[in-house]
């Protein structure tokens, strides 16, 4: 399943603003209901110089990638990493499996309210 990139500043600020927040032991991600399954990756400069944000970005990516079958429905989605000693792959796809399983959870929660 191909995900859609989010590029635009207004983009942005809406996902951060509105929208809900999913935490696991590596990311924090904000996800907002959205017609198509979109994802943007946000590092700091926290996490270092550009060759390591940059290896960040990828990882999460990937990570990404391999693990977006699992949403139920469309979601735009940004991932923010957690600042580590080190980053590797298998700990971004175990952090991002148990947000998933979150944001697939709130999603539930909606359709029991209605």
């Amino acid at each position: 399943m191909k995900y859609l990139r989010i590029k635009k500043n207004a983009q942005f600020q809406k996902l951060f603003s509105r929208g809900k927040k999913v935490f696991s032991p590596d990311i924090t991600l904000f996800c907002f209901p959205s017609d198509k399954l979109r994802m943007a990756v946000a590092v700091s400069k926290k996490h270092g110089k550009a060759v390591k944000r940059n290896r960040i970005k990828r990882l999460l990516r990937a990570a990404f990638e391999r693990e977006c079958t699992l949403f139920n429905g469309s979601w735009s989605v940004i991932l923010v990493p957690k600042v580590s000693e080190e980053y590797t792959f298998r700990s971004f796809v175990k952090s991002l499996d148990i947000c998933i399983k979150k944001v697939n959870g709130l999603c539930g929660e909606k359709s029991k309210k209605q």
